[in-house]
């Protein structure tokens, strides 16, 4: 193929991707493509430390598992944003008022998007949302719904959930407890009492060391008591940290190695 042949396909390409008509197809293409990179990115330096230092075998079978857990991270978040985004589509277009519009910010009527996104601050659209993001209120917390559950909430074939989902949920889970527990404070949004101003202010300063001290008692109660209900890669550390420290028969292991 000619280099003028090249370009010219290039342009098309190009032309038909900044097409807005094509955006939000296009959009649900993308978020799969970022949920593979981010997994990816995530997960490989991650499982690669963990299994070089925490890990036996051989490094053959370390470099399996190091791929499966890769491969399953980005697999699965590419899976949730596919997903995700679909049913945002189809309930954009096809729900019982297709074309809906979430709330919008005031631009100039007739400006390109580029226009429209350079005039908005992160905070706009993290508010608003983007201008072709024009979703119904619960939208994307039912696409969210059904993508948790068909992507991260079944089983294996023998019943078990995979370690790699569960960090993941657990992961979501802590930082929308965080999420909620800022909004139940903030002023304007957050619950009755708690959220005005004086109070507001006084609990987000003092929240964070109970909230710290309450989940380290509860966890080293738990690792003392109950340890098999921890999540397994918590507790090996915990024995690591705390469990192995109780044990030496000499220099060797005492301050060189563990075991």
């Amino acid at each position: 193929m000619s280099s003028t042949a090249l370009e010219s396909l290039k342009a098309y390409v190009e032309q038909v991707i900044l097409d807005p008509k094509y955006r939000d197809v296009l959009a649900i293409v993308k978020g799969a493509r970022n949920g593979a990179v981010y997994g990816a990115k995530v997960r490989f330096p991650h499982a690669l430390v963990m299994m070089l230092l925490f890990r036996s075998g051989t490094l053959q079978e370390k470099a399996k598992l190091v791929f499966r857990a890769t491969k399953t991270h980005a697999t699965n978040l590419a899976k949730f944003a596919t997903m995700y985004k679909t049913v945002c589509y189809l309930l954009k277009h096809y729900g019982t008022t297709p074309g809906k519009e979430g709330k919008q910010i005031p631009v100039a009527p007739f400006a390109t998007t580029q226009e429209k996104v350079k005039r908005m601050t992160r905070e706009d659209i993290s508010s608003h949302g983007a201008p072709w993001d024009n979703i119904g209120p619960y939208d994307s917390f039912f696409a969210g719904l059904l993508g948790g559950y068909v992507v991260f909430g079944q089983r294996s074939r023998k019943g078990k959930i995979s370690s790699v989902n569960q960090q993941i949920v657990i992961y979501v889970f802590a930082r929308v407890v965080l999420a909620l527990a800022r909004l139940a404070v903030k002023p304007g949004y957050g619950l009755p009492g708690v959220s005005e101003p004086n109070n507001s202010t006084a609990i987000s300063h003092y929240a964070w060391p109970v909230f710290a001290a309450v989940s380290w008692a509860s966890v080293m109660h738990l690792f003392r008591w109950h340890d098999a209900e921890l999540q397994p890669s918590l507790r090996s550390s915990m024995v690591y940290i705390y469990r192995d420290a109780d044990t030496w028969d000499g220099w060797r292991n005492f301050l060189w190695h563990n075991k």
